[in-house]
């Protein structure tokens, strides 16, 4: 892959994301992808903040966009290469204060392998 390609990738992702478009945003997942994320792990515990595979994924947005529908991305850095793509971004929420995030997309074949979100 490309870091362009890549780069295309990231943003099809936020577009998919900040529409919660849910199909969307995992058609761009490997069947198979691992996430991580700290929110994952404190409203989960028991998954210690890791999901496998696009059911566990659906779920996981489905819920976070269900409680949140204000729930907002603005991209304020995309650094991509041939194996992935390292985001921060903004994320905004009604009545909540503004979190600067970092992820990394891990792609591999045009699919998000894994991601792992940083909340700094």
């Amino acid at each position: 892959m490309s870091a362009e390609k890549n780069l295309s990738i990231a943003h099809l992702w936020f577009e998919a994301f900040n529409a919660h478009n849910l199909e969307k945003l995992l058609s761009l997942y490997d069947d198979e992808a691992e996430h991580f994320s700290p929110k994952l792990k404190i409203r989960h515990p028991e998954t210690n903040g890791l999901v496998t595979g696009k059911d566990a994924l659906r779920a996981w947005w489905q819920d976070a966009f269900d409680r949140l529908p204000t729930l907002h991305y603005k991209v304020t850095s995309l650094t991509s290469n041939a194996d992935r793509v390292f985001m921060e971004y903004i994320r905004t929420v009604a009545n909540e204060p503004d979190m600067l995030v970092a992820e990394v997309l891990e792609i591999k074949e045009n699919c998000i392998i894994a991601s792992r979100v940083y909340h700094g």
